[in-house]
């Protein structure tokens, strides 16, 4: 069923669109996540109006994280992804990633980026085990603290 974790993977889990509705559950989730950027609750609330869409996990009808995505022409950036610290390591995240993925394939995107923090090791493994691959670095791209952003890369099959 669509929106709905495949079998085998995390039973109680229901994906679904981030509606301008989950802004103030996505902020409270981003404020206990300190990997992720800090967004305002307007900023959630308006993806769509700044041609961002997003995702939630539900588990148990609780929202246990989000990602916020945009594509352009056939290229798509993942900007934020934050699970609760207490379900982490569950499969929500992967779950998430996947779904974002799945859609935007279907949509004829080639190349999906995304930035993390130079000292995140744990977030470039998860993401290298999705099969994202170093595309570089950013110096000082990330602020408070001040550290250097590592780009990475998916690129689907021809």
């Amino acid at each position: 069923m669509p929106g709905e974790a495949q079998a085998g993977s995390v039973p109680e889990l229901r994906l679904r669109a981030l509606e301008a509705g989950d802004a103030a559950e996505a902020v409270r989730i981003s404020r206990r996540c300190a990997e992720a950027a800090a967004w305002s609750e307007e900023a959630y609330a308006r993806l769509r109006e700044a041609g961002c869409r997003g995702w939630v996990a539900q588990a148990n009808a609780e929202t246990v994280g989000f990602l916020v995505a945009r594509c352009a022409a056939d290229e798509a950036e993942i900007l934020n992804l934050a699970v609760v610290p207490e379900v982490r390591r569950r499969g929500y995240a992967t779950a998430l990633v996947q779904e974002a993925l799945r859609e935007f394939r279907g949509q004829g995107v080639r190349r999906v980026f995304l930035e993390v923090r130079a000292s995140n090791r744990g977030a470039m493994a998860f993401y290298e085990g999705l099969g994202f691959r170093g595309a570089g670095r950013r110096a000082g791209y990330y602020q408070n603290p001040r550290e250097d952003g590592v780009c990475m890369a998916l690129e689907f099959p021809g």
